[in-house]
């Protein structure tokens, strides 16, 4: 078998990796949460907000185009040429302000439908990515720190073990025993 030991010197790259992730991690969750946030509001102004005015728009001048026909309709009983011509741009100009509501309308149906198909497939995968930085990086950073944990044990382990033999194998100094001395016999 071979010998073959790491050679642990220092987990600072490590502990340096593991920081950076959780900065990372604290920066991209909230920015990854306002994102997710911005798309919801975005929605919620488009379905909500924009369709009430639109829909109070469209029947303020409605009534405005009822009045603006009504007048015009007593000029007209009335046999008035001058006020005649003043009511009937009156209701043109009410006619096609109703026209322009209506178009909003529309094209906000429009825009609330795309933005759905649009931002639905993105809002998926941001989500993924969030739960992914939550869960799985959340992991990592655990893991993260138990490597270091278990590299600086080793690292303590190797360093209180002495260089030299074993002391089991070196003699005791009481223990050696007097060489003979071939005089005094």
């Amino acid at each position: 078998m071979s010998d073959s030991q790491a050679k642990v010197r220092s987990v600072g790259s490590i502990e340096a990796f593991r920081s950076a992730l959780l900065l990372f991690l604290s920066k991209a969750r909230p920015t990854l949460e306002e994102v997710t946030s911005e798309v919801t509001r975005t929605r919620q102004w488009v379905q909500n907000d924009q369709r009430n005015h639109w829909q109070k728009e469209m029947k303020a001048r409605g009534r405005e185009l009822e009045r603006a026909q009504g007048e015009l309709f007593s000029a007209r009983l009335s046999k008035i040429s001058q006020a005649s011509a003043a009511q009937q741009m009156a209701v043109h100009r009410a006619h096609n302000a109703v026209r322009e509501a209506e178009d909003k309308l529309r094209v906000l149906k429009k825009w609330d439908r795309e933005l759905q198909n649009r931002t639905e497939p993105m809002v998926k995968q941001i989500e993924q990515l969030h739960g992914f930085l939550t869960t799985d990086m959340a992991r990592a950073v655990a893991f993260l720190g138990e490597v270091i944990k278990t590299l600086e044990a080793y690292a303590d382990i190797r360093v209180s073990v002495p260089s030299g033999p074993p002391p089991s194998e070196q003699p005791a100094e009481a223990e050696q025993i007097p060489a003979p001395n071939p005089k005094s016999e």
